[in-house]
């Protein structure tokens, strides 16, 4: 059991992982640090946390488990309000959804105390977002990928692990090279798509009118485009590079498809959508390497 979890990001993701240890019996007092002082009142009515800080380094004080649940843009500034505070001991985690850049971060603000930091990333989430949406059960049957640096200590690493186990999750290691490179194909260009989609529709003269028409299916594909705007530019923009190289390879498949409808080839439109089809039929979500994922 920890003595004290500091929560720095009293969001959905924070707010759900302070619950999540509360019914776990992880942790004996939570504390917790947005920068509107109305968020974490309403944690604290909610009973997600127990006090509000003033400052996220007093959220880490006396904290010896804390977990950062900022936008990435925000990320690099929260390790520089906090660095005096992080303890070899404790153990510091971010729940961002990209990691080369935390990584960098918190290399060059963290430096000698960054032996305490595991990156972390809980492929869980809603498209509604805000304290009042915590969920104790928001992690559980999802992966976590742990992301650590050369310099994280074993039993850093060995506590996040740990941790998130025991909120239910399977847990991952990557470096977060790969990591990257992974979300930008399964999760950034999914969402830039979907915007992007959704946006074309909209500008077109009678956009609003075949919106009226749309079924399950359009609304599943378009889900994801109701996300946060500001988080997914933040995301976006840090990973742009691996979300470009995966946009010019859909690219180059939307234009396989482009050709082929051009031509009126009916016999290489069906086999480049039956190889698809097939394969997206063994998928699974969560599932082994082995069965597709």
């Amino acid at each position: 059991m920890f003595r004290q979890l500091g929560v720095i990001g009293c969001g959905l993701m924070g707010g759900s992982f302070a619950l999540a240890l509360r019914r776990a019996g992880l942790v004996r007092r939570v504390i917790g640090y947005s920068k509107s002082p109305s968020t974490t009142e309403r944690a604290r009515k909610l009973g997600v946390i127990d006090d509000a800080a003033e400052s996220a380094l007093l959220a880490v004080s006396g904290s010896d488990i804390v977990l950062i649940a900022v936008p990435v843009a925000a990320t690099e500034a929260t390790f520089r309000a906090i660095r005096h505070l992080v303890e070899p001991g404790a153990l510091f985690m971010d729940v961002g959804s990209t990691k080369v850049d935390v990584v960098e971060a918190a290399e060059r603000v963290l430096r000698e105390r960054v032996s305490s930091f595991v990156p972390a990333h809980p492929i869980a989430g809603r498209e509604i977002g805000g304290i009042e949406h915590a969920d104790a059960g928001l992690y559980g049957g999802r992966q976590v990928i742990l992301t650590p640096l050369p310099q994280t200590s074993p039993e850093a690493l060995r506590k996040a692990a740990d941790v998130w186990s025991a909120i239910g999750c399977t847990v991952l290691k990557m470096t977060p090279e790969n990591h990257d490179a992974a979300f930008a194909a399964v999760s950034h260009l999914p969402h830039l798509l979907a915007f992007a989609y959704f946006g074309a529709i909209l500008n077109q003269p009678q956009g609003r009118d075949f919106l009226e028409l749309a079924g399950p299916g359009f609304r599943d594909f378009t889900r994801i485009a109701a996300g946060n705007p500001q988080m997914w530019r933040d995301v976006l923009l840090a990973n742009r590079e691996q979300v470009l190289e995966q946009s010019r390879l859909f690219r180059h498949a939307l234009d396989a498809l482009e050709a082929a409808l051009d031509n009126g080839n009916a016999e290489a439109v069906e086999t480049l959508l039956r190889g698809v089809s097939e394969a997206r039929a063994r998928w699974h979500l969560g599932g082994t390497r082995g069965s597709g994922r």
